[in-house]
């Protein structure tokens, strides 16, 4: 079964610590010393054989809950599991014995090692091939079959596994729950190690090492961290539960018509190559801050951040109009950021794993990459929906003739907030002939 302690990457986590940290209930695992590769596992209840455990990431291809549904290899069969061309991974890794990283690790996961993963998996009431395909879709690298797993890591196989029992789950289902913990998870341990932590162990005396403020400093973050964690989450599930209610029929739960808008920094990779390492990554921070304060105060919602992009969703038009906006005006106040352009689109989109796929999504992107510096264009749906909503008129020439109207009749005009231009129609790499509108502020 795998090691909970390697990261959604299928790379190995410092210190083995990162995984674990801030995954309340979950299992985290061993740190990792080199060892042969290649040794195959004891047999499994009953004479049937163990599968091996995750690759990280890589292992998805191997878990129940892969797209072509490919059951895992055992030992001893015809065919063998295969690393990621992306890293080898070593099947008999061993837990390390360094001393601090033990300490460490008991830290955090509030236990001893005591069970191998056959071990752990007969504790827990599992198949030894459900252990692996639920290690597999956390990111849990293999270790074959060192003694390195806790009660902790029985307890969310247990849990696991009683969900499906209890039909509350379907198994692909509970896989998808536990890729989907394990992905986010890893990424947010990883920041933690890498940035947070790293920051606040430097010694603050001279002659002190880093191993000498480390294990205090965790052991008085965790459990504030942990419950942050948990608070957030609720608030996050809570928020996220509330808007697939609202839906007007079930089918909308799953694809539903959402503004999805891409924002593109211009010319980034000429800045890559003329920026030192420190000051590209200063930039970088700054934009996706500023984007997700701007997103969330704005009533959006962030899905991810590709470095010089984000793509963020909203549940209409005129929300997704004004963080747009708002994007531009606040990286034109930064004379150190470099234009933004910004491409939304309006329409069914399919949401999986907190992201979202479709044509939606695609147009959105093709916008992005031929709107001019600091503008934003829309597609033809998002244009009428601004319309029908009323957020934009048909036409300057129809808003005039209202406000004049109005004015005639001592009512005000209609509060019209945004403008519209259409501009030529233009191919579309694989989406055919679009037309964009130009999308401003009125005055």
């Amino acid at each position: 079964m795998g090691g909970p302690g390697a990261s959604g990457s299928g790379e190995r986590g410092p210190s083995g610590v990162g995984e674990a940290a801030g995954a309340p209930g979950s299992a985290g695992g061993p740190v990792y010393s080199g060892g042969p590769s290649g040794a195959p596992g004891p047999a499994g209840p009953e004479g049937s054989p163990d599968s091996q455990i995750g690759h990280g990431a890589g292992a998805d291809q191997a878990s129940g809950g892969s797209a072509s549904g490919a059951a895992p290899v055992p030992y001893g069969s015809s065919g063998a599991v295969h690393p990621t061309p992306h890293h080898a991974v070593d099947h008999t890794a061993e837990p390390t014995d360094d001393p601090l990283a033990i300490r460490l690790e008991h830290l955090i996961l509030g236990a001893d090692r005591r069970y191998t993963p056959f071990q752990a998996a007969r504790t827990a009431g599992v198949s030894m091939e459900l252990a692996s395909r639920f290690w597999r879709a956390m990111g849990f690298a293999d270790i074959g079959q060192a003694k390195a797993l806790t009660e902790a890591d029985v307890l969310a196989l247990r849990r696991l596994a009683g969900l499906v029992e209890a039909g509350l789950l379907s198994e692909p289902m509970a896989i998808q729950v536990a890729r989907s913990t394990g992905q986010t998870t890893a990424r947010l341990a990883e920041w933690q190690i890498d940035s947070f932590l790293e920051g606040l162990t430097e010694p603050p005396e001279p002659g002190m090492t880093r191993t000498e403020v480390t294990y205090p400093l965790i052991e008085l973050l965790l459990p504030e961290l942990q419950e942050f964690l948990v608070y957030v989450w609720r608030r996050q599930l809570a928020a996220a539960t509330g808007r697939v209610v609202q839906a007007a029929d079930d089918e909308e739960m799953v694809d539903r018509r959402l503004a999805v808008g891409f924002a593109d920094l211009v010319g980034f990779t000429r800045l890559t190559r003329r920026l030192e390492e420190e000051e590209l990554g200063e930039l970088v921070e700054s934009f996706e801050t500023t984007s997700a304060d701007l997103v969330a105060a704005h009533g959006g919602r962030l899905i991810k951040t590709l470095g010089d992009e984000v793509l963020y969703a909203a549940d209409d038009a005129g929300t997704a109009s004004e963080i747009a906006l708002r994007l531009i005006d606040a990286m034109n106040q930064d004379e150190a950021m470099p234009a933004l352009r910004v491409g939304i689109a309006f329409g069914t989109v399919t949401t999986r794993m907190g992201d979202v796929f479709g044509t939606t999504v695609n147009l959105a992107s093709r916008l992005t990459s031929i709107a001019p510096k600091d503008a934003v264009l829309v597609d033809g749906a998002f244009a009428l929906e601004l319309i029908r909503t009323g957020d934009a008129p048909k036409s300057e020439t129809q808003a005039a003739e209202e406000a004049a109207t109005a004015e005639k009749e001592g009512e005000p005009p209609p509060p019209y907030r945004f403008a519209l231009q259409p501009m030529w129609q233009r191919p579309v790499r694989g989406l055919g002939v679009v037309e964009p509108w130009l999308l401003s502020r009125r005055d």
